[in-house]
């Protein structure tokens, strides 16, 4: 065996041959578990030694395949003393070939495993250039509003205020508590558009896009393979068997199982895998209902169904096939975005006006509306880390940031409609469909109307609209009545103004908390910017004086 030579210009055939025997690992090797290496073996005899030594000329012997694992001594040991009977050669030429062939195989693998690219995305370095743009940004002011705009540059059309909101929410993945979101609508509004093209925005480092999910996918991450990462649910569908440990993952931060697994010696063990979080979750769906448990754990959103926001996306898709669009331009502004997201560092957000702070009674679910609240002030001071000031607990020595009454009010004018939608007894869908019909009796000066009328005029199956005004009747906003000489029923509309005087009920306590704080506030900041003037020290008394203006002498004795 003067001649070695190992051949792995295929990966899927893998050659080892000396001056006598010629191994083939055919498919190759798998990369994955060092510790086995199962191959499927072609065994082939190029030559063979007589009993004096001497090398001849090799039998037509037909090769030998056999599917092993090549660290399974008891299995290679018969592998070897069959192969050398068929072959009719002896055990040790086949012993040594087989030993080197491993040897091979092994620092080949080694090698593969060092060059292979990771299968995930590594965090990107930036550049000194990229790194000052993106702090530039983060400094400028009204730096919500530059981010809006900066959204709508990377491609997103309309929805100002559910771009803005996700995009904040996305955001407190880097957070302790993050915060979560549910897009709802009807299909084709673009709920999944939304949530892509904000995704975007995002490093591909810190996210994990999934469309479909097996019941324990979740389970089977690595134990910090999911820490601070945002993982974007196509559509919550396709997702139904793993919306358990997703809840556990939003609520718990960490999700565990115990599993019976078989070692390689076959001993059975009982292994515990936990995998931990925290992590963002979003996610779209037409129906609300179903998810309530994870809706609940989640701000909920409802996309823009209007007429102008249809004109918006069409005059956009227009403009992009006749290549008016820029997405050279898009792509610039995007991965901006995703720098001011590769710089913003952990630290701690204390929230001085948290226990002065309300959220409407008329909110249902109080408790975990309220959390949110609060947590979502902190998302907005930790994005505006860069124009905080950096303090330093005197008993720990840990660095935090405070929130302004800045942060708290931008928070509430992007949270009123979300608090609006928490504190309607409707659905998203019927509260819509609800406006919508009133507006259309205004306009049309009618009080009373039937299902097949509106389901005619709104282009809404009947079983559709019967459901609604289902919902509508047992909630108390519609009015119902047999039509004369016909079993059909009319409905009238009990108030028109409902809607409208719970916005403004919510408007008026987040309003009233914030104008409270800032008179609180206010002379405070007087005091310490036009301090009282101080005492003056007062004089001695005056001596009396003649009239040529010289004072008398004291003659007063001691």
């Amino acid at each position: 065996m003067s001649t070695k030579n190992f051949n792995p210009t295929n990966p899927e055939s893998l050659i080892y041959q000396n001056d006598i025997i010629k191994l083939t690992a055919l498919g190759g090797i798998k990369l994955e578990g060092l510790d086995r290496m199962r191959v499927t073996l072609k065994v082939e005899l190029l030559s063979y030694s007589n009993s004096n030594g001497a090398v001849t000329d090799t039998l037509e012997v037909p090769p030998i395949r056999h599917n092993l694992d090549l660290y399974n001594d008891n299995q290679l040991e018969k592998f070897i003393r069959k192969t050398a009977e068929k072959l009719e050669t002896g055990t040790s030429i086949i012993s040594s070939s087989i030993a080197e062939f491993i040897e091979q195989l092994e620092n080949y693998r080694l090698e593969q495993v060092k060059n292979k690219e990771p299968d995930t995305p590594q965090p990107k370095t930036l550049s000194a250039q990229e790194t000052e743009a993106a702090t530039q940004f983060l400094k400028q002011a009204n730096l919500l509003e530059r981010t809006n705009e900066m959204i709508e540059k990377a491609g997103m059309i309309g929805e100002q205020n559910n771009r803005l909101l996700m995009y904040l929410i996305f955001t407190s993945r880097k957070l302790s508590h993050p915060l979560h979101i549910v897009s709802l609508g009807a299909s084709g509004t673009g709920k999944t558009h939304l949530q892509e093209k904000v995704g975007e925005l995002i490093p591909e480092e810190d996210k994990i896009e999934i469309t479909t999910l097996s019941e324990n996918a979740f389970y089977y991450f690595g134990q910090r393979e999911l820490r601070n990462k945002l993982i974007l649910i196509e559509d919550l569908d396709g997702a139904e068997n793993v919306l358990y440990p997703l809840r556990e993952l939003q609520s718990k931060k960490r999700i565990s199982k115990t599993i019976a697994h078989k070692n390689t010696k076959g001993e059975t063990k009982t292994i515990h895998l936990v995998v931990e979080g925290p992590v963002s979750v979003a996610g779209c769906t037409t129906r609300e209902h179903i998810y309530e448990d994870n809706a609940n754990r989640s701000f909920l959103i409802y996309l823009d169904e209007s007429k102008e926001q249809d004109k918006r996306i069409m005059e956009y898709q227009r403009s992009a096939s006749a290549g008016k669009i820029n997405f050279e331009s898009q792509e610039k502004s995007a991965e901006l975005m995703r720098n001011c997201q590769r710089i913003l560092e952990p630290i701690r957000v204390i929230n001085p006006y948290a226990e002065l702070l309300e959220i409407p009674t008329e909110v249902f679910k109080p408790r975990r509306t309220n959390s949110h609240y609060l947590q979502f002030i902190e998302v907005v001071t930790y994005y505006h880390q860069f124009q905080r000031v950096k303090q330093y607990d005197k008993q720990t020595g840990e660095e935090f940031i405070e929130t302004t009454l800045e942060d708290i009010e931008q928070a509430n004018k992007l949270l009123k409609q979300i608090l609006l939608r928490k504190s309607d007894e409707l659905t998203g869908a019927c509260r819509n469909y609800f406006e919508n019909l009133k507006l259309y009796l205004i306009g049309e000066g009618q009080k009373e109307f039937t299902n097949h009328k509106i389901s005619r005029l709104f282009k809404i199956p009947l079983t559709t609209i019967k459901r609604y005004h289902l919902q509508l009747s047992m909630c108390g906003y519609l009015k119902t009545k047999k039509q004369k000489g016909s079993k059909a029923y009319i409905y009238q509309v009990v108030s028109y103004e409902e809607f409208k005087e719970l916005q403004s009920r919510i408007d008026t306590v987040l309003d009233q908390a914030l104008e409270s704080l800032k008179a609180s506030i206010e002379p405070t900041i007087k005091s310490k910017t036009n301090p009282l003037p101080k005492p003056k020290k007062p004089k001695s008394p005056k001596q009396p004086t003649t009239k040529s203006g010289l004072s008398k002498p004291n003659t007063t004795k001691p």
